[in-house]
């Protein structure tokens, strides 16, 4: 299976790679994808053009993306509901671009289209990779704090608690990254109990119609 994977950094992006082969069971060939993302709103900018990419000039099975959440309101249950958009979620962005990009193009390179698979960490990617670590870091404390006014940690403090410092160079804040997400590797549930921003990902990646993995 050929996937690619856009997301706010290089190390971000090698986290989720080891995270979608632990959900798909089994290894999978990455493709690159024709632009590189930094933060948030660079994510949105290229989207469409990397899924366009992918789609007409690759052979590129799915691509997942990956946001932080920052202070952006959470995805709930209440969004999936159909029809329904919230317009600072983002992951309700993530899935209208996807569905705005793909609903008009051609089939090509033997598929309909480009798989989706989106997730949001919540507030960051560092509370994924703090989970089974950490049990005070998980989605609801955070959006209870959120709602209370009160956030239980800030993104700076998750930092430190995953990579020690909270200015990691990019070497240091890769190995801690995928090393962290090593300890999901053999089961995600945990991560999935804990952050439902990364079970949305692993349902998407699970709803996959694929050919078998390693083809």
């Amino acid at each position: 299976m050929k996937i690619a994977i856009l997301s706010e950094s290089p190390a971000d992006e090698a986290a989720i790679a080891v995270l979608a082969a632990a959900v798909l069971g089994g290894p999978f060939d990455l493709v690159q994808p024709a632009l590189r993302a930094r933060g948030w709103p660079n994510v949105a900018q290229v989207l469409p053009a990397v899924i366009r990419h992918l789609h007409f000039n690759t052979r590129a099975d799915a691509l997942i993306v990956v946001v932080d959440s920052d202070d952006s309101p959470v995805h709930t249950t209440r969004h999936d509901a159909p029809s329904y958009f919230h317009p600072r979620c983002r992951l309700c962005q993530l899935r209208a671009i996807f569905r705005q990009t793909t609903k008009n193009l051609p089939p090509a390179q033997g598929r309909e289209r480009v798989l989706r698979g989106a997730g949001v960490a919540v507030p960051a990617i560092e509370a994924w990779l703090l989970c089974g670590r950490d049990p005070q870091v998980t989605e609801a404390a955070w959006s209870e704090g959120q709602a209370a006014g009160h956030r239980p940690y800030t993104r700076a403090e998750l930092k430190w608690r995953a990579y020690g410092t909270d200015r990691p160079s990019l070497p240091h804040e890769t190995k801690c990254a995928v090393v962290a997400a090593e300890h999901h590797r053999r089961d995600p549930r945990r991560l999935e109990n804990d952050f439902p921003g990364f079970a949305s990902l692993a349902r998407d990646i699970r709803g996959w119609v694929v050919p078998s993995i390693g083809n």
